[in-house]
């Protein structure tokens, strides 16, 4: 593993613990090993390190939906959609205690706010992802015509956000089997709609 990994996965285990808002660059380049001048020769800023943490170090999202955009036919719509609520969950659940902190000041999540959009890594990417992913089932002829996709995805994107949100309130980490089973279960609802 490179600087640019540890620097990364340093960034991850800091911000799980420390929330983003509490994180500083100092920190992360100490809990990689490294100086805060190699930090900056890799990255940008601290929104770019987090929007790294996001893409390489949290569950894959977004390469699964590649896959999922690639291979939908292959599969039935129904087991897409377990597939796309697991990770979804997993995600939401590794990302929640780093992004919460976001919150605790109007100024902080301004400034990360324009900085994300900026770069086009908001959490608007997924809603879209999500429902182009939709619109591919529709075009296989698995999914209505009628069906209003995006909020389709703001339903699936939703629910797995408010059980990690759960979760975290709760200070639980929920078994395999759990997130397995409630995976299940949201996209058996889903599908029934569609």
């Amino acid at each position: 593993m490179g600087s640019r990994e540890e620097i990364v996965a340093a960034a991850a285990k800091v911000m799980r613990e420390q929330g983003y808002a509490h994180t500083t660059t100092k920190a992360i380049a100490r809990a990689a090993g490294y100086s805060e001048a190699l930090l900056y020769k890799h990255f940008k800023d601290k929104t770019e390190i987090f929007t790294s943490v996001l893409t390489e170090r949290l569950p894959a999202l977004g390469t699964t939906l590649d896959e999922l955009m690639r291979t939908a036919a292959d599969t039935p719509l129904a087991a897409n959609l377990v597939r796309l609520a697991r990770i979804t969950l997993s995600f939401y659940l590794e990302s929640f205690p780093i992004a919460v902190s976001l919150f605790s000041s109007r100024e902080l999540l301004a400034a990360h706010r324009e900085k994300v959009m900026s770069r086009q890594s908001g959490p608007d990417v997924p809603l879209a992802r999500v429902t182009e992913y939709l619109d591919e089932e529709r075009r296989l002829g698995r999914i209505r015509e009628d069906a209003d996709l995006e909020v389709s995805a703001s339903l699936l994107l939703g629910a797995c956000f408010q059980y990690a949100f759960l979760a975290s309130f709760e200070d639980r980490e929920p078994p395999e089997t759990e997130l397995d089973e409630w995976a299940e279960r949201l996209a058996t609802t889903l599908s029934r709609a569609l």
